[in-house]
C-alpha cells in the first residue's frame, strides 16, 4: 500500500528527531596547539620577516588573530597548569617549575578539574601529544588520570630538551627509539673539534626526530576518532632548546644570513648554524600543523573543528639573550615587547593567539580583547555546549561570545604572579599594567647585618601607547597604583608548596 506523502514526511521528521546524525548536531572537535617558548613576533602573521610560517598565517587568515592574549605564566609548568585548570597563577596549584624523581614535574592534585576531564564527560575522545609536565605517570598528575584517553610524547620537561631521545612515552609505557644517547646539556664541543665544520656536530643528531613522531601520532588520533567528537591537545616542544632539526629543514635557511657557530658554553647543545636551526624548527612545526589542518579537511571535518594556537611563554629575549646560541633579537622574536621568557614583562607572557572555526569564527579578523590561558577552559566548555559544567571557582572568563561575533564586556582584569626569577607580580586593567620585580631578594643588606627586604615598589605602564613598557607612570598616578595594588593583594592565595614570602604574610594553605 502506498503511504500518503504527508505521512511519509511526518515519519521522516520523527526519525530525524530520534536519531540525529548531521554534522551540525555533533559537538565540535577541538584542536589546541601550544608551542614552547615561541615569541609574539615569531610568526609571519605577527610581523616575522625571516621565518616562514605559511600554515599558521593561513590559520590566521581563515580565523581570528588576537593581539592581547597572555600565556598562563612566564615558564612552562605553571603556564600549563593555568591552561589546564582555568585558575590564574595566584590560585593555581603549580606556580613554578619543579622537578620530581625519577622523572617529571610537581603533579597537579587528583581532584583538579582539567580541560580533558571536562570534555571527556561530554563524550569527547581526548588525547595529548607532546610535552605534559604536570605530573609523572603513577602520580596524581598522571595525564591518563587527568582526563586523557591517549598520550604520546614527553612527560618530563627536562627530557624534552633533547629532540633525539632514546625513549618516548606511549600512554604509560616507554617506547625505545633508534637514537644514540645524547646529553642535551653537553654545553661544549669536544676539545680540538672545528666549530666551523658541520661534521663536528654530528654527535648531536639522531635518526628519529621526536617532533615528527609526535605529530604522526596526533594525526593518527584524528583518523581513529573522526566519527566522534575529539579533543586533541598538541603541546609541541618546538622551538624550545636544544637547537636540533633534521637536515632537510635546515637546508632552507643555511646561508641566508650571517650565522656564527655556537660552540657551546651557554647551555644546551652546540650548533654550527644556530640562527638557521631556530628558523628551521619553527618552519617544520608549521609544516606539521599544516598537515593536521589538511587531514581535518580531507576527512570532511573542517567546518566542525576548532583550532586554537598559542605559546606557553615568551622567547629567549632580554634576560636570556644568547642562551645556547639563540638570537631572539635578530629575529625580533618578542615583536617589540619588553624582555622575554621568565619575566612578567610583556615579552614574557603576551603570545600569538589564533582561533579558527570555519563558518563560525570570523575570518581575517584581528581582536584586541584581553584574554588569558585561564579563559580557554570555560570557552571550550561553552563552545562544546556544556557551559554549565564550568567549575564556579575558575578565574577564566569564556570568550566564546567574542568568537561568535557577539558583544561582550571587557575583561575586568588579568592577574599574574611568579615566584621564580626573583619573584614577580603583575596586573592588567584596561590599558594599564602594574608590575613588581625582584620581590625575593638574594642577600641584599646582609653585609650590614640587616634582613633583606622584598622590593614591593610597583611600576605602572600604559600599554596602549607603550607596548615596550619604557615609561613608568607610577609617580604621576598614585591613585591608580593604589587601586591596582589592592587587586594584586586580593588575588594572591598563599601556597605551602610554592611559597612567596613577600605576598604570603603569615598565611599558609
Amino acid at each position: 500500500m502506498k503511504l500518503p506523502s504527508i505521512l511519509i514526511g511526518a515519519l521522516l521528521a520523527l526519525v530525524n528527531l530520534i536519531t540525529p546524525s548531521s554534522a551540525a548536531e555533533r559537538k565540535p572537535n577541538i584542536i589546541l596547539i601550544i608551542a614552547d617558548d615561541l615569541g609574539y613576533g615569531d610568526l609571519g602573521c605577527y610581523g616575522q620577516q625571516k621565518i616562514r610560517t605559511p600554515n599558521l598565517d593561513r590559520m590566521a587568515t581563515e580565523g581570528t588573530r588576537f593581539t592581547q592574549a597572555y600565556s598562563g605564566n612566564a615558564v612552562c609548568a605553571p603556564s600549563r597548569c593555568v591552561l589546564m585548570t582555568g585558575l590564574h597563577p595566584g590560585h593555581a596549584y603549580v606556580r613554578d617549575n619543579r622537578s620530581v624523581k625519577p622523572e617529571g614535574q610537581e603533579p597537579i592534585p587528583a581532584e583538579s578539574v582539567t580541560i580533558p576531564k571536562l570534555l571527556k564527560a561530554q563524550g569527547y575522545a581526548t588525547g595529548a601529544f607532546g610535552k605534559w609536565g604536570l605530573g609523572p605517570f603513577g602520580s596524581s598528575g598522571d595525564p591518563l588520570k587527568q582526563g586523557l584517553d591517549r598520550f604520546y610524547g614527553y612527560n618530563c620537561q627536562g627530557k624534552a630538551h633533547n629532540f633525539y631521545p632514546t625513549t618516548l612515552w606511549d600512554n604509560d609505557k616507554q617506547v625505545t627509539l633508534d637514537n644514540p644517547e645524547i646529553d642535551a646539556h653537553a654545553n661544549k664541543l669536544p676539545a680540538g673539534a672545528d666549530p666551523n665544520n658541520p661534521a663536528s656536530y654530528k654527535q648531536f643528531i639522531g635518526k628519529q626526530y621526536s617532533a615528527d613522531l609526535i605529530a604522526e601520532q596526533a594525526r593518527r588520533f584524528i583518523r581513529e576518532n573522526k566519527d566522534r567528537p575529539f579533543f586533541l591537545f598538541f603541546p609541541t616542544t618546538v622551538p624550545h632548546l636544544a637547537l636540533q632539526v633534521p637536515d632537510d629543514s635546515l637546508a632552507e635557511y643555511l646561508g641566508k644570513w650571517s650565522d656564527p657557530p655556537y660552540a657551546g658554553g651557554r647551555g644546551y647543545l652546540p650548533h654550527f648554524a644556530p640562527r638557521a636551526a631556530y628558523a628551521a624548527m619553527i618552519t617544520r612545526m608549521d609544516r606539521e600543523i599544516g598537515r593536521m589542518m589538511d587531514l581535518v579537511k580531507e576527512l570532511g571535518l573542517d567546518d566542525n573543528t576548532i583550532f586554537l594556537f598559542s605559546s606557553d611563554n615568551g622567547p629567549l629575549n632580554g634576560t636570556h639573550t644568547g642562551l645556547a646560541g639563540t638570537d631572539a633579537e635578530f629575529f625580533n622574536s618578542a615583536g617589540g615587547l619588553r624582555d622575554g621568557k621568565g619575566t612578567l614583562w610583556e615579552g614574557g607572557i603576551r603570545e600569538p593567539f589564533i582561533v579558527r572555526w570555519r563558518g563560525r569564527v570570523a575570518a581575517g579578523k584581528t581582536c584586541d580583547r584581553i584574554v588569558g590561558f585561564e579563559d580557554i577552559l570555560p570557552t571550550f566548555a561553552e563552545l562544546a555546549g556544556a557551559k554549565d559544567t564550568t567549575p564556579k571557582n575558575v578565574d577564566g572568563i569564556s570568550f566564546a561570545p567574542t568568537l561568535l561575533g557577539q558583544r561582550q564586556a571587557p575583561r575586568p582584569f588579568l592577574y599574574r604572579e611568579f615566584p621564580g626569577y626573583g619573584g614577580q607580580q603583575c596586573l592588567r586593567v584596561g590599558d594599564w599594567k602594574a608590575i613588581r620585580q625582584n620581590m625575593l631578594p638574594r642577600g641584599r643588606g646582609k653585609a650590614k647585618g640587616k634582613k633583606a627586604e622584598p622590593n614591593m615598589r610597583i611600576g605602572l605602564y600604559n600599554l596602549k601607547d607603550d607596548i615596550a613598557e619604557t615609561k613608568d607612570f607610577a609617580a604621576e598616578y598614585p591613585d591608580i597604583v593604589a587601586k591596582m595594588e589592592k587587586i594584586m593583594r586580593e588575588q594572591h592565595t598563599p601556597s605551602s608548596v610554592f611559597p612567596f614570602p613577600a605576598l604570603d604574610g603569615d598565611k599558609t594553605k
